[in-house]
């Protein structure tokens, strides 16, 4: 029996209609930028396996330090334990992130590093005794599918058979020239019920890579901080470089209170998560009752092997070459955005740092379900390169160690579709 028939006889694969999806295809090694399936076919992986591979495939350094971290410590238990690697980690990642940021909570995954952010929050308002239990968040939001990260994301066909349970949330537009005025009005008119403001800083990744100017996601956080309204700045997608800068914030002045990541955060190794927060969020913690104490913990947190990884991807990730990689990848996008922006087929292109949007003219509204999206998506598996459209949006989102050749041939064949669909 094939990889894949044992795979369809047991597995239940994630956003897949399983009555209706192609068998998946089955790959047996990664290495630099591409993926090899077992009849060893070539895939060059242009979105870094759902965003998270910064460094490429199989990287021999950071699989050398996990290999190093196994033969010492598996897993300890993180309460009332600590051990070396969970340390140091949050020692120089709370170096590189904004000064504000002094404590770092360790969990699993992008989602539920949002659901401690959200509890924080949350809680934050209930140990000071202040009844503020409303959130605020942009339309078109994504912050993951555990309840509260996906109470917090936008209300879409992913929540639809969850809404009624959903917490009550404050949406807005992004923010532009034409709004910013009566977004700062709406926000003050809420601010007594505002436990906090979680947004995607410059890119919402799962909305369709839509993109929003960092003057006024700036003078949004401005007028957060002047109302007394907390921050939560998402970066488990726009983290490690996504945006042209270590982190999107380091594209604004102001600072959020609270931080999350992942992705990135371990090169695509394997899971973590961590929320970073102010000094002054975490003293709200501090008390003689224990009913003060943030409740929340994971099996898995701080796990040894996972923050191995995370050092060695943070290793890369400080190497000039990755911030060359990373110039290198922008130019490469802006310049075939400029080639291609005219063309009939393509209804706008959007670039922040290394993500590159084209969203297909399709004589309808933009959606997510599109039936172009399959044809896109199997066009270019066939032709040996992943992108995974979201509806009608192709984007590209590569390894940052992606050579000029593989972006040159993905390119072209984004050209040849546009001729051919």
């Amino acid at each position: 029996m094939s990889l894949v028939e044992r795979d369809l006889k047991v597995i239940w694969h994630p956003y897949t209609q399983m009555q209706t999806a192609l068998p998946p295809v089955p790959i047996v090694r990664g290495e630099g930028a591409c993926l090899y399936d077992e009849n060893g076919k070539r895939y060059i992986d242009a979105v870094s396996s759902w965003w998270v591979n910064i460094h490429g495939h199989a990287h021999p350094y950071i699989a050398q330090k996990v290999s190093e971290q196994l033969k010492k410590l598996e897993h300890v238990i993180f309460a009332g334990f600590t051990h070396e690697g969970a340390v140091e980690l949050a020692e120089r990642l709370l170096k590189i992130l904004p000064a504000n940021q002094q404590k770092a909570f360790y969990s699993d995954d992008g989602s539920t590093a949002v659901e401690v952010a959200v509890k924080m929050c949350l809680q934050y308002w209930h140990n000071k005794g202040e009844k503020r239990t409303k959130m605020l968040a942009f339309k078109n939001a994504y912050h993951g599918d555990t309840f509260g990260a996906m109470a917090v994301s936008g209300r879409s066909a992913f929540t639809a058979a969850f809404d009624s349970l959903l917490f009550e949330v404050e949406f807005i537009d992004l923010p532009d020239e034409s709004n910013i005025q009566s977004l700062k009005s709406q926000i003050s008119n809420l601010k007594s019920n505002l436990a906090c403001f979680i947004f995607e800083p410059l890119v919402q990744g799962s909305g369709g890579m839509l993109m929003y100017e960092a003057k006024y996601l700036d003078e949004l956080m401005a007028h957060c901080r002047k109302e007394g309204i907390l921050m939560i700045a998402d970066e488990v997608f726009t983290g490690f470089g996504r945006t042209g800068k270590p982190f999107a914030c380091d594209h604004v002045t102001e600072q959020p209170d609270i931080m999350c990541f992942s992705k990135g955060l371990t090169g695509g190794t394997m899971a973590l998560g961590l929320t970073t927060c102010t000094q002054h969020i975490y003293d709200a913690f501090l008390s003689d009752d224990r009913m003060k104490t943030l409740f929340h913990g994971h099996s898995f947190t701080a796990n040894p092997v996972a923050c191995s990884a995370a050092l060695a991807s943070l290793d890369l990730f400080l190497d000039n070459s990755t911030a060359e990689n990373i110039k290198r990848i922008e130019t490469a996008h802006r310049n075939f955005a400029l080639k291609i922006k005219d063309h009939p087929q393509i209804k706008t292109t959007r670039q922040t740092g290394t993500i590159l949007a084209m969203e297909w003219e399709t004589g309808v509204s933009t959606s997510y379900f599109s039936s172009l999206r399959d044809t896109l998506y199997q066009y270019f598996l066939a032709a040996g390169i992943i992108l995974r459209p979201l509806g009608n949006i192709i984007y590209i989102l590569p390894p940052y160690c992606i050579t000029n050749e593989e972006l040159a041939y993905i390119y072209s064949k984004i050209e040849q579709a546009l001729e051919e669909i």
